[in-house]
């Protein structure tokens, strides 16, 4: 049978990848080494935290599926950042890994135009450099408009514990060992990345009185816009905060040479900012303690997870290790911790649309192009399947702008900047991150997603009633004053407030930092919902900055405007520099704004690009 789009891999891209392609009426097939891994959380638990938190939301705004089932399987919700700035503030679910895998599997298995195969991919048919089907590992082949390539950590994947080394995935299944020398042939660059995963320890063995309990937030949070309560009953699990210590520390350092990492057995290149126990230890050597969180995995068994502790020690050290640690000095380790290197492709040899330069319409998405984490892999495996169907479409692709969304600041870091070490989404890589807010990600993308035909008229409509009751606070705000009477200021002396020396609309009143939108009931009907309020409210409070932040946008927007031919000669523009030449040929960026975060290129090289480019009227 023939298909409008193979996905490779079942994992948190491919799902995403399959369930858009799908909903938008193509028939797909996915390709996974075993049924019953799909959406596996194979490492951390949860989902959602800084940033990554906020990508989740922009799935759900854009159609996407992540944020739906996390809410219905979430174990405890959590805002972070509250008392900060609303441009950090971010959710994190701890999920129940079986209710998780078991609730997307349902979902895949209940979505029209998809199919499940398990099998895995040997090799790719290409025809005149564009691809055309797979050929499985048992020699079938299976033909399509394109793929969508979501590997995870299978392509050549090992694990490492001490000095063992040992083909497989994160389970020990088999791992796609053709895949990767296939597409090392085809012209890719191909990178060796390592992540981890730290031991998990039996619940009925932990002494939990000598450990800080971890709530999550006393009210009802969701990821999904479109749910009004949690699906699953909530809860509210908590989790347990401990800390490494001096004994930790010295175990550590007298079997430092043991390690993976550190006896030389590592080939991959490790996370920068998730390292390994024994990393932070020789890394941050000043510091006297780290702090680790024990998690629960699942109603459905009793093993805890323990944040923070990723190693790759030999088993009887991950004993003495575990065993120095406050309420776990009897504890019973289920499950080792271990190492895994992977193979991944150069990632600036994609385009934004995530399709790849070397390949037209094959497409890939998640760890293969270098990141890490469920949520940016989600993120990016939503797009490629989007920008896949409307290319099969015939339709213009959806390149998210880095002032629009999280999603957009992470794929063009990988397109233009590409990776060294697995990639992690934080705020601070995001220039415009007051705009890009957990409160309004379908304020940014809903609409991008009902264009595209993943959000329906009901859902939609819906949003726009959202948008207009925003506007009609806001201008009520603005419309309603209060003057200096003396029963105002009274009222105004309650609220710890100065009083009033001339009228002031509710609009700038509202500014006051110790006034809150709760606050002015006193003086008017605030009957919207909760949503409509914070919105409203961070919108009046941190005005100045968000209009500073917009005219910053809109200066890289101008850039943005501007298309770089993909055939342009670099070679033949004097006085750009040698070094800038060089990126600019190996990346292709499609604007003068692209081309300007390359690294190596100049303000001076985008001013010459520019001239040239309004010289040949482009």
């Amino acid at each position: 049978m023939n298909y409008d789009v193979i996905v490779v891999g079942g994992g948190h891209a491919g799902i995403e990848a399959c369930l858009s392609c799908a909903r938008l009426n193509h028939k797909i097939l996915l390709v996974t080494g075993n049924i019953e891994n799909i959406a596996d959380m194979p490492c951390n638990p949860s989902i959602g935290g800084p940033a990554k938190g906020i990508v989740v939301r922009e799935i759900d705004a854009l159609g996407g599926e992540m944020a739906k089932n996390t809410d219905k399987s979430s174990l405890q919700m959590k805002m972070l950042n509250t008392k900060k700035g609303p441009a950090v503030r971010a959710l994190r679910a701890q999920a129940d890994k079986v209710l998780y895998k078991e609730e997307m599997l349902k979902t895949l298995q209940n979505q029209d135009n998809l199919d499940i195969k398990e099998g895995l991919v040997k090799e790719l048919i290409i025809e005149d450099k564009k691809v055309t089907g797979v050929i499985l590992e048992t020699e079938e082949q299976i033909k399509s408009k394109a793929v969508i390539l979501t590997t995870g950590t299978y392509l050549k994947g090992a694990i490492l514990v001490g000095s063992t080394k040992k083909e497989g995935g994160p389970h020990g299944e088999k791992a796609s060992n053709y895949l990767s020398p296939f597409l090392e042939k085809l012209g890719f660059n191909i990178i060796r990345l390592k992540t981890g995963t730290p031991p998990r320890i039996e619940k009925s063995s932990v002494d939990f009185s000598k450990m800080t309990i971890e709530n999550g937030s006393d009210e009802d949070l969701t990821f999904s816009y479109d749910n009004t309560t949690a699906l699953a009953s909530t809860h509210k699990i908590p989790c347990h905060l401990i800390y490494t210590n001096e004994k930790t520390h010295n175990i550590i350092k007298g079997h430092l040479n043991e390690s993976s990492m550190y006896g030389g057995y590592v080939e991959g290149v490790g996370p920068r900012y998730c390292p390994s126990i024994e990393d932070k230890v020789v890394r941050f050597s000043d510091k006297e303690r780290h702090q680790l969180f024990l998690e629960p995995e699942s109603l459905s068994y009793d093993d805890m997870y323990l944040q923070g502790f990723s190693t790759s020690m030999p088993y009887y050290v991950q004993e003495e290790m575990v065993h120095s640690l406050s309420g776990l000095e009897n504890a019973k380790i289920t499950k080792y911790a271990y190492a895994i290197e992977y193979d991944a492709i150069d990632s600036k040899q994609i385009k934004p649309t995530l399709e790849t330069k070397l390949i037209e319409n094959l497409y890939t998405a998640g760890q293969i192009n270098g990141t890490s984490g469920y949520e940016e892999a989600a993120g990016q495996g939503l797009l490629a399947g989007i920008n896949a169907s409307l290319k099969l479409e015939g339709k213009e692709p959806l390149i998210l702008k880095r002032n629009e969304s999280y999603i957009g600041v992470l794929i063009d870091d990988l397109v233009t900047k590409g990776v060294k070490d697995p990639y992690r989404l934080l705020t601070s890589r995001a220039e415009y991150r007051l705009l890009l807010r957990d409160d309004n990600a379908d304020l940014r993308l809903r609409e991008y997603g009902h264009n595209v035909g993943l959000i329906s008229d009901e859902i939609y409509n819906k949003f726009l009633l959202k948008k207009e009751k925003i506007e009609e606070l806001t201008n009520l705000l603005k419309e309603t004053k209060i003057t200096p009477k003396k029963e105002i200021n009274e009222k105004l002396k309650k609220m710890n407030t100065s009083p009033l020396k001339d009228g002031v609309t509710l609009y700038e009143f509202l500014k006051r930092p110790e006034i809150t939108l709760n606050n002015l009931e006193e003086f008017i009907n605030l009957d919207y919902d909760d949503d409509i309020k914070k919105e409203v409210e961070i919108n009046i409070k941190y005005e100045g900055y968000i209009k500073k932040s917009m005219e910053e946008a809109e200066k890289m927007l101008a850039l943005e405007d501007k298309n770089l031919p993909l055939d342009i000669n670099y070679d033949a523009i004097p006085n750009i520099a040698s070094e800038a030449k060089e990126k600019l040929k190996e990346i292709r960026p499609l604007t003068l704004g692209q081309a300007s975060r390359i690294s190596g290129v100049n303000p001076a090289d985008i001013s010459i690009l520019s001239v040239y480019l309004k010289k040949k009227g482009e």
